[in-house]
């Protein structure tokens, strides 16, 4: 299938690494280019380079300053001359409980997991609608714990369903024409990333997965293609749902 990705531009926040520069990888292989974002200039500079500088564009920053979500955008129309989406992907807050999460991390967590994700969906829409952009997409990494809370990731129990919910509210508002903006979401199970301690090869059978009824945990790229399609124009008339990419372990609907 041609997923239509050919000369599109997107985004692709937490790109230098696991689930954000799987999702890059499958993208460019599409014909897209990307602006890869990360907090570590050395990792972002790795990523551009083994996608091609042709391809691929770097910007070192956190978007949890507001001031990086507006630099990556330039960065982007400045690269490659347009900017058709993005994926909003921030990585997760710390583990914690319910008792032993403080109010200060509690604020750290939504000013980085809600409030980043939220202000990236919004300028990156507003710029597709100023600047008549067919066929815009975001998609937002989540989690699993937006339909089954996990254990010890209060703060991401607490925050993802939140954003879960706000991809169904800016479909409403994007969706109507002219220059509709579609807004779909991931929700990760397990994936072989360093994040999640999970680096080895992720085709393992065992106990350790029993309760996964694929028997393993993902690989990144597994996401990446389930995102990739979702920016696509091939997912021209999907939009306000999230898709769970986790081996079938969540088994709430």
């Amino acid at each position: 299938m041609d997923l239509g990705l050919a000369g599109r531009v997107f985004v692709v926040g937490g790109g230098s690494a696991g689930l954000g520069f799987a999702t890059a990888r499958v993208l460019v292989a599409e014909g897209a280019r990307v602006v890869i974002v990360g907090r570590r200039e050395q990792r972002v500079d790795a990523a551009v380079t083994e996608l091609g500088v042709e391809s691929a564009a770097g910007y070192a920053g956190d978007l949890a300053h507001p001031a990086v979500t507006a630099n990556v955008i330039e960065t982007a129309v400045a690269c490659f001359g347009r900017l058709d989406g993005a994926l909003v992907n921030t990585g997760g807050p710390p583990r914690s409980t319910p008792i032993t999460t403080t109010d200060e991390a509690w604020r750290q967590a939504f000013d980085s997991a809600f409030l980043a994700p939220v202000r990236l969906a919004r300028e990156v829409s507003l710029h597709a609608r100023r600047n008549d952009v067919e066929g815009a997409a975001i998609c937002f990494v989540l989690s699993i714990s937006v339909r089954s809370p996990l254990p010890g990731l209060t703060m991401s129990n607490g925050l993802r369903p939140g954003l879960a919910m706000l991809v169904k509210d800016l479909a409403d508002e994007l969706g109507p024409p002219p220059n509709s903006v579609r807004v779909t979401g991931v929700l990760p199970g397990s994936f072989a990333t360093a994040r999640s301690g999970n680096t080895d090869t992720p085709v393992r059978q065992g106990d350790r997965f029993a309760a996964v009824p694929l028997r393993r945990i993902g690989d990144p790229l597994e996401l990446g293609r389930v995102a990739a399609f979702l920016l696509s124009p091939a997912a021209a008339y999907v939009t306000g749902t999230v898709v769970a990419v986790d081996g079938g372990a969540c088994r709430a609907l």
